[in-house]
């Protein structure tokens, strides 16, 4: 039993350093990984897109499971995630909408990321804020 669970988190740590890597990518770019409200605030004018905690916040907040299982949320995100990624459109951001108004809607990644990589940024981005508030 104890293998199984070293396994898990070995593919875990992983996961998280390959989406980790893919943000760096294809994300950062636009995206600042962490950032308070008060900094968001004082840098608007140089922002070219909400950074990553407010993103993960905002979809975490959004995405209402009537069973309120965690695991069925995570999966529902992910499966969002990496969607959007390829789909983007503002009738499914889950931006604020002065958010939207100040930085519109990102570019289309269609066809620059595989499905794993998706997967992994989109898991990466649920992962790396799990109890980290936007504040």
């Amino acid at each position: 039993m104890k293998s199984i669970w070293m396994i898990g988190m070995a593919a875990t740590l992983l996961c998280g350093a390959e989406g980790r890597s893919v943000y760096q990518k294809y994300c950062q770019q636009c995206h600042v990984e962490m950032m308070e409200k008060k900094e968001v605030i004082r840098n608007l004018g140089t922002l070219k897109a909400p950074p990553m905690v407010e993103v993960s916040h905002r979809l975490k907040e959004n995405v209402i499971i009537a069973d309120e299982d965690d695991d069925v949320k995570r999966r529902v995100i992910v499966a969002f995630v990496k969607d959007y990624i390829e789909n983007p459109s503002i009738q499914y951001s889950m931006c604020h909408p002065m958010a939207i108004e100040k930085f519109g809607i990102m570019p289309s990644l269609k066809g620059k990321l595989s499905d794993e990589e998706r997967q992994a940024v989109a898991e990466w981005v649920y992962d790396r804020y799990e109890g980290v508030a936007f504040r």
